[in-house]
């Protein structure tokens, strides 16, 4: 039986975990804490997986089932939806790495040690006017 809104809102935690299963490998795992996190459990390359989706109520009835909808869609196409999101993880942190920004603050600081102050301080401002977002 699908989850109603209505029955996850009413679930109160008991002495053990509890799994509310919406069908499809997506499942609310509510805790004896009382915290309710979205799960999708599906098999890849012949191993079981279970990666978050996120925490309820941050993310509501419908969004999960978008979450666990796309998570599928990657299954389809044989990609694991837990590397994908990895992945993205890892390009979005070396994208912050590698900024304009972080190269340019790391150059000042190393630059700042052999120039005068007042000069570092006129390019950084330079930088924060004209160049950082």
């Amino acid at each position: 039986m699908a989850l109603t809104d209505a029955t996850i809102r009413n679930t109160k935690p008991g002495e053990k975990q509890q799994k509310l299963y919406d069908g499809g490998g997506l499942l609310l795992l509510v805790t004896p804490t009382g915290s309710k996190r979205w799960i999708f459990k599906y098999r890849f390359a012949g191993k079981e997986k279970s990666p978050a989706l996120g925490v309820y109520p941050d993310v509501p009835l419908a969004d999960a089932r978008k979450r666990r909808d796309d998570a599928r869609e990657k299954l389809a196409a044989n990609i694991d939806p837990g590397e994908a999101k990895k992945a993205g993880k890892r390009a979005a942190r070396l994208a912050a790495a590698n900024s304009f920004e972080a190269v340019a603050l790391a150059w000042m600081e190393e630059r700042g040690q052999s120039v005068e102050s007042g000069q570092c301080e006129k390019t950084l401002a330079r930088f924060r006017n004209d160049a950082f977002s």
